[in-house]
């Protein structure tokens, strides 16, 4: 099967952008993929998302889910205050508009064991913390929401590479999240092969990138 590192999906995502393939385009389609695959586990679904980019592609797929009558609830690990992106941004004012979708935010650890009744009570959790962005080991409230969610066994569904592998070398720098099933973006990243622990049963969805893009990318 073909892979694809982290740096080189960067690449290409990047290339896109020249083809006026905005990353707000792709994050809408990433995120459209995932509420398909979470909607099939459950109608009660909880949301983890942070402030990158795999945050903002869970804010998409919370969208996709109430608008799929699901019950939604999104706890935001880190606070609007740290959005690092545009598209991550415009997302975030869609979803705190939409009031069927209840949005609690998670400062550090202690916040997020102050929910732990409430996170159990879903059908299915959607990782959409870190995915590629994962650097080192795991950094608080993002590590206990990691053992929070493994310990409950709650089907999870990552988005792109479940929080806390390595999407490049598969490796895992203390904890990670467990999925049952991880919905990767255009190709398969080099690192899910080697950690089908975590990964569970994955399934590579394309989000709109041709194939002339790939070829304009240089390594």
């Amino acid at each position: 099967m073909k892979t694809v590192t982290a740096e080189r999906m960067r690449k290409i995502e990047e290339k896109a952008a020249d083809f006026g393939i905005t990353p707000l385009i792709l994050m809408e389609n990433a995120g459209a993929a995932v509420a398909k695959t979470a909607e099939n586990l459950g109608k009660n679904i909880v949301v983890l998302v942070c402030t990158g980019n795999n945050g903002g592609d869970g804010l998409v797929a919370a969208r996709h889910l109430v608008s799929h009558d699901a019950k939604v609830r999104i706890f935001m690990l880190g606070g609007p205050k740290n959005i690092r992106t545009e598209e991550t941004r415009m997302n975030w004012e869609i979803v705190r508009k939409i009031d069927s979708i209840k949005i609690d935010i998670l400062k550090d650890a202690d916040d997020v064991l102050k929910f732990r009744k409430e996170i159990a009570r879903a059908d299915v959790i959607v990782d959409a913390m870190l995915g590629t962005g994962v650097r080192g080991r795991l950094r608080e409230p993002v590590a206990t929401a990691v053992m929070l969610v493994n310990e409950l066994k709650i089907p999870v569904v990552a988005v792109d590479v479940p929080t806390g592998v390595d999407p490049t070398t598969g490796e895992v720098f203390g904890d990670a999240i467990i999925a049952r099933q991880t919905v990767t973006f255009h190709m398969m990243k080099s690192g899910l092969l080697k950690a089908k622990k975590y990964a569970g049963k994955i399934e590579v969805v394309g989000i709109g990138i041709p194939p002339e893009v790939e070829r304009a990318t240089k390594l």
